[in-house]
């Protein structure tokens, strides 16, 4: 027996094209633009990655203010082709601006970054009275 998904709409494409435009005036295609993110804790810190290809480090800018990092990016090109009887030009902007509130334990003195194959990542390590203290052994008196 296999699953069978079904698309009970009449008109599966005219529904589409017309639940598509944003009525409500928000941000239709808003996720879209940001990068992924990937978030992880081990016991020395937080490890942020950004997936945001095709750019360069220089492309980037990194602000932390008051426990807030900022990770921002703004790129714009433009391509003019010339022909006889036409000349077309194109534009291109790119941006995003994402902010992440650092927790208390963070030592943001030490936070470094890299960009490495389309890979924004930081390393945010932890303070040293927030990093786990070593077992000891206690022993018994009389």
């Amino acid at each position: 027996m296999s699953i069978v998904t079904r698309n009970n709409l009449m008109f599966p494409s005219l529904m589409n094209e017309f639940f598509k435009p944003d009525w409500f005036g928000g941000s239709e295609n808003y996720a879209a633009t940001l990068p992924a993110v990937n978030i992880k804790e081990d016991d020395t810190g937080f490890h942020l990655e950004l997936a945001i290809p095709g750019m360069k480090k220089d492309d980037f800018n990194v602000e932390i203010d008051n426990d807030i990092l900022t990770i921002s990016m703004e790129t714009k090109t433009e391509d003019e082709k010339t022909e006889e009887n036409y000349t077309r030009k194109e534009f291109s902007y790119t941006s995003f601006k994402r902010s992440f509130t650092l927790p208390e334990t963070v030592n943001s003195e030490k936070i470094k970054a890299a960009y490495t194959d389309g890979i924004l990542s930081f390393n945010l390590p932890k303070k040293e009275e927030a990093l786990p203290k070593p077992k000891r052994l206690i022993e018994i008196g009389k």
